[in-house]
């Protein structure tokens, strides 16, 4: 129980960090709620969809992995208020697009501010988070964060686009981010430090657990050949690919699968398409509470890893009835099941992103949210030629089912090793 006397500013960054995670997500989610009319004046087809979802991917993987030895160096403040103008400036720019050309370069525009979104966030918390809180705060931003940003975009997108059409839509998410900019510069800052609002007692339990190297500052050196040589953090890269490759298939094309399958309109879509990210949300909330059990329960980090493999087994799993059996129902309650069962491991990528490299969590996290940002390249690209070619969903849902099963085998293999003290 906390210390009538001790301050809580660091929730208030931690505030900061999840309301940033809401408008990323609503920013990179609306475009697949605006298909429809986007396709209508522009003229793109599925195909050319694919490339749409891609393009935000090509962008976010160039940036996520070298965003991460800049967030370690420079310090995610100055990292993000350049990333959050980047990705403010491309929502403005695809409000103004004639031409698929122009979506697809503000795609890629928008995946570069975004890159830096995560690594910076592991960061951030691996210094303003005291080590017993990490694992909590950790699912709520990368696990109830993205879940629930993804939930709330389809009903705010599937209003704003009939009330006030598609280009307004998207001016109004690019000034929504220029806003939260404004408040990052003025209330953040790379390390705690006492400030108004928080006091002595409050820095203390922020520091308390951490080793030096948990709490060395910005700048910290960078050391690439330990990052590339460690096995299970590549490991996990590749079960993070898996998961992502699940979860962008699903971003990208749960919209067009409802609408074009079982014929929804857009508002039937918006209503359907958020009941896999509230099962997300709830697994976030299990995974979070499962997080914190385990790290007091034992030391050992392989536990971890392989309630990570099993939850992205069954999330491929789950997709065996979807392309299987042609019910709405049915395709609902197991799409619902496998995004549960993905976000239960939300925050266990980034406490592995800082337990495997306390020195360079950013660089770290940036590595596996690179692994996660390639997903999200091929697996819209496959869809969207599955089905333009084969006119149905099928393919796609089983191809998510073998890569599942392929990433969890790699993380319960090459994180054998894994005895990682906290």
């Amino acid at each position: 129980m906390e210390s009538a006397k001790r301050t809580k500013f660091r929730w208030l960054i931690i505030a900061l960090i999840l309301s940033l995670v809401v408008i990323n997500y609503v920013d990179r989610a609306a475009i697949a709620y605006a298909i429809g009319p986007i396709s209508e004046s522009l003229g793109i087809n599925a195909v050319q969809w694919g490339l749409v979802g891609s393009a935000f991917s090509v962008g976010y993987l160039l940036v996520a992995f070298l965003s991460g030895p800049m967030v370690d160096y420079f310090g995610p403040r100055k990292i993000l208020a350049v990333a959050v103008l980047i990705w403010s400036v491309a929502s403005l720019f695809t409000a103004l697009a004639s031409t698929f050309a122009i979506i697809f370069i503000a795609r890629v525009l928008l995946g570069l501010g975004e890159g830096p979104g995560f690594p910076a966030a592991s960061r951030a918390t691996s210094r303003w988070v005291p080590k017993v809180e990490q694992g909590f705060v950790l699912s709520l931003i990368g696990g109830v964060g993205v879940a629930a940003s993804v939930l709330i975009s389809g009903p705010i997108v599937t209003y704003l686009i009939p009330l006030v059409g598609w280009r307004s839509t998207f001016l109004i998410l690019g000034a929504l981010g220029l806003v939260w900019l404004v408040v990052w510069v003025a209330v953040f800052r790379d390390e705690p430090s006492p400030r108004k609002g928080m006091n002595a007692e409050e820095l203390a339990y922020i520091a308390s657990g951490k080793t030096e190297l948990e709490k060395a500052p910005t700048k910290s050196r960078i050391d690439a050949k330990k990052i590339f040589t460690n096995k299970p953090l590549l490991a996990m890269a590749v079960g993070f690919f898996s998961w992502g490759y699940i979860f962008w298939g699903l971003l990208y094309w749960l919209p067009g699968y409802l609408s074009q399958v079982y014929h929804l309109d857009i508002k039937a879509v918006g209503i359907f398409g958020v009941i896999p990210w509230a099962t997300g949300i709830c697994g976030a909330l299990l995974g979070g509470f499962a997080l914190s059990r385990m790290r007091v329960a034992t030391d050992r980090f392989y536990p971890q890893c392989a309630l990570m493999a099993g939850c992205v087994l069954l999330a491929g799993l789950c997709m065996i009835p979807v392309f299987l059996i042609h019910s709405l129902n049915v395709a609902i309650l197991f799409i619902s099941l496998g995004v549960g069962f993905g976000f239960v491991t939300a925050g266990f990528w980034w406490v592995a992103s800082i337990e495997t490299s306390p020195d360079q969590p950013g660089f770290a996290a940036g590595l596996v949210d690179a692994a996660f940002a390639a997903a999200g390249i091929v697996a819209p690209i496959v869809m969207g030629y599955v089905v333009e070619y084969t006119g149905n969903f099928n393919g796609g849902f089983l191809t998510m089912l073998l890569v599942a099963v392929a990433g969890a085998l790699v993380m319960l293999v090459f994180t054998r090793e894994v005895d990682q003290p906290r």
